[in-house]
């Protein structure tokens, strides 16, 4: 199968934070080298040929992840590499309507038609990519990046009432608390603004909420994760206050989900989920890497070590 850029930038980013440098550097070198495509200014999903569309998730994943690997090497290609790619989403994904396309054609980049699915229409959880440019804000600021952080969060706070549950079943819903989620991460790049911690306050309540309902028939590793690390990350920065109580159980759910012992590619990884109580036959690495750091955040809150910055936030 062709290689995924967007895996690829999570992979950067986990890998940074877990200290293994030397695998990603050599993963960033292969986003600067061999996937970034210069002629176009345009980061494909996948590097094959024909060239695959572009999705603006994947892009902001991709920035952060580069900015993780120079932060970490002082390499120039990789900052000049996330600015240039920072400057194409907002140069090329940006809708009449002020919304943003989710995917572009390439070479064309045409926007794709609009599809009732979460990933492939304009949605809050697009807030999580637009981190890109709120990090990119602080080393240029005389770049438009923070008044496109600034455009896509009154966006998204203008529509996230809507997103849930947003489908009947409930299996679906457990999707879309992972998308919802995005977008809870991203607040708390703006936490210090009365809306910001309100939205964050009743998002995290309403998360739990459908995690505990619904889990028991469908559970994701990763919304499990994703929850306890915007607890942590809101508490230590004093926009929501922690339920500890809550927070110990989405870490027994974490928890729950690792796999130890068989081959490598196994051991040590988090599976996707459980339904009804069973393991589901999948793992990834995005899902282990939420897991790998929520639970290694837990383990500092509960020692009074607790340091975690969003700009580590894979």
């Amino acid at each position: 199968m062709p290689l995924s850029t967007e895996i690829t930038g999570y992979a950067v980013s986990a890998l940074i934070w877990g200290g293994a440098v030397d695998d990603a550097f050599r993963a960033a070198d292969w986003l600067v080298r061999d996937a970034w495509q210069p002629a176009l200014r345009a980061m494909p999903f996948e590097v094959a040929d024909p060239l695959p569309p572009t999705y603006f998730f994947d892009c902001g994943i991709i920035v952060r992840g580069l900015l993780a690997a120079w932060r970490a090497s002082g390499r120039v290609d990789y900052l000049n590499t996330a600015r240039d790619l920072g400057l194409a989403m907002g140069r090329d994904f940006w809708s009449a309507n002020g919304e943003l396309h989710p995917t572009l054609d390439l070479p064309s980049k045409s926007p794709w038609p609009y599809e009732k699915r979460w990933s492939r229409e304009p949605g809050c959880l697009q807030l999580k990519s637009a981190l890109a440019w709120a990090d990119l804000a602080v080393l240029f600021p005389g770049e438009a990046f923070e008044a496109w952080f600034e455009r896509a969060l009154r966006f998204a706070l203008s529509s996230h009432l809507d997103f849930l549950p947003g489908d009947d079943d409930e299996m679906k819903v457990m999707d879309r608390l992972h998308a919802y989620l995005y977008f809870l991460e991203a607040l708390l790049a703006r936490w210090h603004r009365a809306e910001v911690r309100e939205a964050l306050r009743a998002g995290i309540g309403n998360v739990g909420r459908y995690l505990r309902t619904i889990g028991p028939r469908f559970e994701r590793s990763d919304v499990c994760a994703q929850l306890l690390r915007v607890r942590l990350l809101a508490d230590s920065l004093g926009a929501v206050p922690l339920d500890a109580v809550e927070a110990g159980e989405e870490a027994a759910r974490c928890a729950s989900h690792q796999r130890i012992g068989g081959p490598p590619i196994i051991d040590g990884g988090f599976g996707f989920g459980t339904c009804d109580g069973v393991p589901l036959p999948y793992m990834n690495p995005v899902s282990t890497a939420f897991c790998m750091q929520a639970m290694q955040w837990w383990s500092d809150w509960n020692k009074g070590a607790f340091r975690g910055q969003l700009v580590e936030l894979i």
